[in-house]
């Protein structure tokens, strides 16, 4: 069933959803069933799940030298998705990327994706591989967020990069997307930042789900400007409670945002990562329940693959 479907039948009650991060190559997958099965009593319509782009590794050769080869930590996204449907009956959301995979590469996916029965995609640019300062798109790959979405939007109406197929059996992927409550850290401003988000919508996009934040007012305010620029889809929240002390520096680094200075001297005034733990879910629960007052489809909340927290706000909230 389709994210929105899923919104329409709730009828205006605030829905659960959580995301998951892929084990990497040579892990269970026990162990990420292990971190989901607390989460399913609160019935989850859906559940996203990571990808990554390529990564490069050297490897030592007979000669001493190196040698560069591509590899993916964490492959098995759509393998996943498969499983979890399979497994929980819940509808699974693969992420799907501009950033290390070419136009064939993505209608591959998409492909497999159709015929596993997956209802949903996550259209993301992704992020710049570690070796560049810059995102740069993979040759013949899509540069942005916006033109995946448009191949989405192509291939539900059969057409396919090299040739238009007609056929009672076209996909009809929902797609989500990403906004940026703080603005995305590549944007000149907020503004330029919501234009960009308005461009994905009009290619095709059929909700948005939010970078994570923690001053509620900053997600309200960006979803008033939103609709003022005539972007009427859902807008998601999305949440993730702190859970150890490096996240005061590690958070503001990668996702370029602020933290509210109260949280900032809870956590500091923690004497370990367990207090700093029960202060992000505290946090997390007073967020949750001031959004659902504020009449919003969906709380979705990044697990990074730990789940006893998540678990523990979910049991205040639903």
């Amino acid at each position: 069933m389709k994210v929105t479907e899923h919104l329409k039948n709730a009828k205006g009650k605030t829905l659960f959803s959580f995301e998951i991060v892929p084990p990497q190559k040579g892990q269970n997958i026990q162990e990420l069933y292990n971190n989901i099965d607390p989460l399913m009593e609160f019935k989850p319509p859906f559940i996203d799940v990571t990808t990554s782009r390529e990564e490069y590794v050297y490897l030592p050769k007979e000669n001493g030298l190196l040698e560069k080869k591509v590899t993916r930590m964490r492959p098995g996204t759509v393998g996943i998705c498969a499983s979890l449907k399979y497994k929980y009956d819940v509808d699974a959301i693969p992420h799907v990327l501009c950033g290390g995979f070419t136009k064939e590469e993505t209608e591959y996916v998409l492909v497999d994706c159709h015929y596993l029965g997956l209802d949903n995609v996550m259209a993301l640019r992704g992020d710049a591989r570690k070796d560049q300062q810059y995102f740069k798109p993979s040759e013949g790959g899509n540069n942005y967020a916006s033109d995946l979405v448009k191949q989405i939007c192509d291939l539900n109406q059969g057409k396919y990069l090299h040739e238009i197929i007609e056929t009672p059996y076209k996909a009809d992927f929902c797609i989500g997307v990403a906004g940026y409550p703080e603005k995305h850290f590549e944007s000149p401003s907020l503004t330029n930042d919501l234009k960009r988000l308005k461009e994905k919508v009009d290619a095709g996009a059929d909700y948005v789900v939010t970078q994570m934040f923690f001053d509620n007012k900053k997600y309200f305010e960006f979803v008033k400007k939103a609709r003022e620029i005539g972007i009427d889809v859902p807008i998601i929240p999305g949440i993730k409670p702190i859970a150890v002390k490096r996240h005061l520096q590690i958070l503001p680094q990668i996702f370029r945002l602020d933290l509210p200075e109260e949280l900032v001297e809870a956590v500091e005034a923690c004497k370990s990562n367990k207090e700093v733990r029960q202060v992000g879910i505290e946090w997390a629960i007073q967020q949750s329940k001031e959004l659902i007052e504020g009449g919003v489809p969906v709380l979705h909340y990044y697990s990074m693959g730990k789940s006893s927290n998540i678990k523990a706000i979910a049991k205040e909230i639903f």
